[in-house]
């Protein structure tokens, strides 16, 4: 290992990380990386934030109900819900959220349980109805039924993933919220012919999950360095393969429920080498732009385009997302 990828790998921790990590409960290395990419203080709204549950929050399935029937219906239950700004269908789960697994609405495919930030990725997506859409990580479901909800079910969706026991709820959910334009296949996103080409490529990537120690507290401690080496080997490849998928003009948008920039700006400055036809392209989305360096290490600079949402920033789980078209 040498050159770009020890100054991003290599973690020394300094004294205030490991002072930070004893009091919130982190491994050391992983506190460092968040003094390298931000201000000190705003290190510390991190923390805090992180400290705090994350409020359960539901996405309407406009295709079989109006949401603010919803709203009514899940009112009269006793469950109270609230409007997320920044999302076109979510809500929080204001008070009831003990219920909100078990209700009849859920099984009649009403809503679908989901983080905030877990919402935007689909949205940036965009798919129209017509499209042919590869969601490539596609298990548990999430971003699949989103995609069909977002073109009242007239998308062509190819929902792939590589998980048997995964795939089981990716398929429940699809037919549990109505939708029937989609074909679902087990297998390596890595090994998907070139020959498929899309209007629209969804890639939440498998990464370590470092955005969601508000749900997991355990994630504070339980990835080590070489984990992130490994998953953004992979994710590299995963970018780099998909490319070679999305028609002309077409569109892939790239997230990960983690904040470091190994996963993020470091993978997307590496595919953006091998794939010249790759163009960053600038969204609506919350959060904040992306990182042009860090620790010494240059990134694209079209990478400021890309979004990371931090916990603190929108009382959300940690998210980034970039929105990747194909222009050549």
């Amino acid at each position: 290992m040498g050159g770009i990828e020890e100054k991003i790998f290599a973690v020394k921790p300094t004294d205030k990380a490991v002072e930070l990590a004893h009091k919130y409960g982190y491994s050391p290395w992983i506190v460092e990386r968040y003094l390298r990419m931000l201000p000190e203080e705003e290190v510390y709204l991190l923390l805090e934030a992180n400290e705090k549950p994350l409020k359960k929050s539901i996405r309407c399935n406009d295709y079989l109900i109006k949401c603010g029937e919803l709203k009514e219906r899940l009112g009269e239950k006793g469950v109270i819900l609230r409007k997320i700004p920044f999302t076109r269908h979510g809500y929080y789960v204001e008070r009831g959220s003990d219920k909100i697994g078990y209700l009849h609405e859920y099984m009649l495919g009403y809503y679908y349980i989901q983080g905030p930030a877990s919402m935007i990725p689909v949205e940036i997506l965009d798919p129209r109805p017509g499209e042919d859409v590869l969601d490539a990580a596609a298990a548990p479901g999430g971003k699949s039924t989103q995609i069909l909800q977002h073109t009242k079910d007239k998308a062509h969706l190819l929902a792939i993933d590589k998980n048997r026991e995964r795939i089981k709820s990716l398929r429940s959910h699809l037919s549990r919220m109505g939708f029937n334009n989609h074909i679902i296949i087990r297998m390596d996103n890595l090994k998907l012919p070139t020959e498929y080409q899309f209007d629209k490529i969804l890639l939440d990537a498998p990464c370590s999950g470092e955005g969601i120690i508000r749900k997991d507290p355990s994630r504070k401690k339980s990835r080590t360095i070489e984990d992130l080496k490994y998953l953004s080997s992979l994710q590299i490849r995963m970018v780099s393969h998909l490319s070679r998928l999305i028609r002309e003009d077409g569109v892939m948008v790239y997230s990960t429920c983690t904040i470091g920039v190994e996963e993020n700006e470091y993978v997307l400055t590496k595919a953006l080498e091998h794939n010249p036809c790759l163009e960053p392209v600038d969204t609506e989305a919350p959060g904040s732009r992306g990182l042009t360096s860090y620790s010494g290490v240059e990134f694209d600079p079209r990478l400021e385009r890309c979004r990371r949402i931090l916990p603190h920033q929108l009382n959300t789980e940690g998210f980034f997302i970039c929105k990747l078209r194909r222009k050549c």
